[in-house]
């Protein structure tokens, strides 16, 4: 398709390099976004909800989406901390959702999704930026703990599992008239601002998905 691009493994490990990937240590303090008490900060939009239990959130029900309110993120990495609890679980983590969202199919639409999901096809499985650009590598431990990574600079988005590259996407090919998708319920092919806010999904009722840590640092300048 000539709206899309994607990269093998080793080219993404050199774009994690390129965008600093040995300095990231030396780059600011981890941000929490989650307290592990409570939803503070963040709001749900859609069927179902996320609970707090012993310092985690937990997905229940959807199609939901719990996004963050306090500010929308540039250039940055994302770092999130997940189990599933099935091996058809299913979520996601949303980035450059471009305004507030009244329901969830806007971040659908008008954002790009990190999938969480083990198994199917590369483009829609986990660390996939879903049907946009297909994982390369699943590195990802079902039913237990993985440490997903997300770098935004730009129109760049790639994706770490585990400390493994995953997938690069390149933004800047979607262009207003790119309709085509996978599937009737996939995204739109419209270009996304290159700041958003960020969310996480609560897919359906047999989808629960443990989430320990959500944390976001700029990139080093």
């Amino acid at each position: 398709m000539t709206n899309r691009r994607t990269w093998s493994v080793a080219a993404t490990l050199g774009l994690f390099i390129a965008l600093g990937g040995a300095s990231f240590a030396e780059s600011p303090e981890w941000r929490p976004l989650f307290d592990g008490k409570s939803l503070d900060g963040w709001e749900h939009v859609g069927p179902g909800k996320f609970v707090v239990e012993d310092g985690r959130m937990k997905t229940e029900g959807g199609m939901g989406l719990l996004w963050y309110s306090g500010e929308k993120f540039g250039d940055c990495v994302i770092r999130v901390v997940y189990r599933t609890t099935t091996e058809r679980a299913n979520s996601g983590v949303y980035v450059r959702i471009a305004d507030k969202p009244s329901e969830p199919w806007f971040a659908v639409h008008n954002g790009f999704e990190v999938q969480i999901a083990d198994g199917g096809k590369p483009t829609t499985r986990t660390g996939s930026i879903y049907t946009f650009a297909p994982a390369e590598n699943q590195p990802s431990r079902p039913l237990g703990w993985n440490t997903l990574e997300i770098t935004l600079k730009g129109d760049r988005i790639a994706t770490r599992i585990n400390d493994a590259p995953v997938a690069d996407f390149d933004a800047a090919t979607l262009t207003d008239d790119a309709a085509t998708k996978e599937g009737p319920g996939d995204p739109s092919r419209h270009p996304r601002p290159k700041t958003g806010y960020i969310g996480l999904q609560n897919h359906d009722a047999g989808s629960v998905v443990v989430f320990k840590e959500v944390s976001v640092r700029p990139l080093e300048k």
